[in-house]
């Protein structure tokens, strides 16, 4: 029983020091947030399967912190946010409240949506970063993560819209929209696939035929309604299964992540491939991994677009450096250079007018990579994210009727 009140005591003590912690910051001006965060680490939490943005966070961010502020990077390869969720989770179960293992977290959708309900992020302190006046919160698409307000829990990182891509000597138009591609697949079996959920690119094409079978994205915005949802599920199965003996390897199999699937599309084995993020097919050209006749394009009855953002966990033991690694990625310098086609080519989260001329010139100036389809062109036929309820749903019930 002592022992029991003595460990309760100390889990008490622990989370009143948290707290203190994050509200001193928020007490503090940005000149001694950032005096705080000097010789700090920050262990950073992203997807790391793309090289690009691999060399751009060890290499271009990293080397800044380290010269400006004495802050070191330390990027943590992940491949799925759910499975970092789900250790802060525990972390905070076990009474972790100031040593977590987290500083910063890449994170989106129904990842945030389980860290907000779980108080697991550090909250209401995003005014405080001097680039915050770079962000439009007044954009809806920006102040609400799939339908789940922000506030103050996370900062926009990048804003993507997905899109398809082919080798364009191989297929010469290709289809114009959802129906031509369910079509397209059945006269060519075996030159399509798609990455089992709940990988986040394969669950985001999947969410496209969800919507395709509910006769576009108005039936489904809103909160979960499960009589819409049975409805537009019985549709959407019967279309996968259809297609699913003329799938890559008869659909026996998928891919497990974007990765494979893009393997496959670089060695010839399928004739198209996707992306949340469609500069990573130019990078992919320009590497000599897909050939220099791919292109991009999206569909008619449009595609996904969404925000991405970072997070601080509540328990991050260096939230003061975390905070200045998220006020450079938000800077116009930092945007810019991820924005260059030879850098990544990532559509930035600021609005570019509130930045600097130098840098408005510098954006400006970037010249569009063949291979990719134009962000503005695509934008034209933007379809809006779904609320995370929906997402679960859809993936588990993808993994119950068509994946088993």
């Amino acid at each position: 029983m002592l022992r029991s009140l003595a460990a309760l005591l100390l889990l008490t003590a622990a989370v009143q020091a948290d707290t203190a912690d994050g509200e001193a910051l928020k007490a503090m001006t940005w000149d001694q947030i950032t005096e705080e965060a000097r010789g700090g680490t920050v262990n950073w939490f992203m997807w790391g399967g793309a090289d690009t943005i691999n060399a751009y966070v060890s290499g271009y961010i990293a080397d800044r912190l380290k010269a400006e502020y004495d802050i070191t990077l330390n990027r943590v390869p992940i491949t799925d946010a759910a499975d970092i969720v789900n250790q802060i989770l525990s972390e905070k179960e076990a009474g972790v409240t100031d040593t977590g293992a987290v500083d910063l977290l890449w994170i989106n959708g129904e990842n945030f949506r389980a860290m907000k309900q779980g108080d697991l992020a550090f909250c209401g302190y995003t005014g405080l970063l001097p680039n915050d006046a770079l962000v439009n919160w007044q954009n809806p698409a920006i102040a609400n993560d799939f339908g789940v307000p922000v506030d103050g829990c996370e900062l926009p990182w990048n804003t993507v819209q997905f899109a398809f891509a082919t080798d364009s000597a191989k297929v010469a138009e290709p289809p114009a929209d959802m129906a031509g591609l369910i079509a397209w697949i059945k006269a060519n079996p075996g030159r399509f696939t798609y990455p089992a959920p709940p990988d986040f690119t394969g669950s985001a094409f999947l969410r496209h035929v969800f919507i395709h079978a509910a006769g576009g994205p108005d039936a489904l915005l809103g909160p979960f309604d499960h009589a819409k949802f049975d409805a537009t599920a019985a549709k959407t199965w019967a279309i996968l299964n259809e297609i699913e003996p003329f799938l890559w390897r008869e659909g026996a199999t998928y891919p497990t992540t974007v990765t494979q699937l893009n393997e496959l599309f670089a060695n010839g084995e399928v004739a198209f491939t996707f992306n949340y993020d469609p500069a990573q097919f130019g990078l992919a050209v320009d590497a000599g991994t897909y050939p220099a006749t791919t292109r991009s394009f999206g569909l008619a009855d449009g595609t996904i677009g969404n925000t991405n953002y970072t997070l601080i966990p509540f328990n991050a033991p260096d939230k003061a450096a975390a905070m200045v690694v998220q006020n450079l990625l938000l800077s116009g310098e930092a945007q810019l250079e991820k924005a260059k086609t030879e850098v990544w080519g990532a559509a930035p989260a600021i609005e570019i007018s509130r930045t600097a001329p130098e840098v408005q010139s510098g954006f400006a100036a970037i010249t569009a990579h063949p291979s990719v389809i134009p962000a503005a062109e695509l934008a034209k036929a933007a379809l809006p994210e779904l609320q995370a309820d929906w997402l679960t749903a859809i993936e588990k019930g993808w993994a119950a009727n068509v994946g088993n």
